[in-house]
């Protein structure tokens, strides 16, 4: 098609889907200032519902305030442990260091006053939460394509966040990124590694027409190229 990239360049946007990891374990280091103005940028062009641009980005530096968003996950993460019951070991030994090994700590936040955007959200208020995880995703892609990791956490509870952070009323933590320099990027998704769970066969996700109806789009098995499939 005339619009289409070049062949390379559509390799490069896919690898980056396919090569894009939940990252846990980080090398330290740092993300060079132009390197993370662009990682912003990539995240403020993201698709927003009406134009809202729901998104906010703190930047968090001192060590002190880390700790302290550090403790807040922890805590949270002993509750989540408990409430899963016979797998609490297993979850126990999946660590959060990245609050305070990455390289740079980015807090995601709802803006303050959403409420006044109406457009494609009156029957769908959860929009701004989909926005903003658009822009969440682009700046992930942009850091792998950038040979950085990033890893999302959301074990934590807002109101504490909230606080630390000296949001408005109506503001919303939503994210907190760590993001640098990593050792080696995961060959499969981390929890899939883990035994935690795999990812579903797509074929079984996909319907015609209506809930439950098999679609006659993968009847001839998956059109994926193979090399980028993860490994069982």
């Amino acid at each position: 098609m005339a619009q289409a990239f070049a062949a390379d360049e559509v390799d490069a946007v896919y690898r980056a889907i396919h090569e894009r990891r939940d990252m846990r374990h980080f090398a330290g280091g740092e993300v060079a200032p132009d390197v993370l103005r662009r990682l912003l940028e990539a995240a403020h062009h993201a698709p927003s519902v009406g134009f809202m641009q729901p998104w906010r980005f703190i930047r968090v530096r001192g060590q002190a305030l880390r700790q302290s968003l550090h403790d807040t996950v922890e805590r949270e993460r002993v509750l989540t442990a408990r409430a899963l019951g016979q797998r609490e070991d297993e979850f126990m030994r999946l660590k959060v260091q990245g609050l305070l090994d990455a390289a740079e700590l980015l807090v995601v936040t709802l803006a303050d006053g959403r409420e006044k955007h109406i457009f494609g959200r009156r029957t769908l208020p959860q929009m701004d939460l989909a926005s903003a995880s658009c822009a969440i995703q682009n700046l992930w892609l942009a850091a792998r394509a950038e040979g950085l990791g990033m890893g999302w956490v959301s074990l934590f509870d807002p109101a504490e966040v909230s606080v630390l952070l000296g949001l408005p009323d109506d503001a919303e933590p939503i994210a907190l990124l760590c993001l640098g320099p990593v050792h080696d990027f995961y060959e499969e998704p981390m929890l899939q590694r883990e035994r935690w769970a795999r990812r579903e066969p797509l074929s079984a996700l996909v319907f015609d027409e209506c809930w439950g109806r098999a679609a006659d789009l993968f009847a001839d098995g998956p059109s994926i190229n193979p090399s980028l499939v993860e490994p069982t």
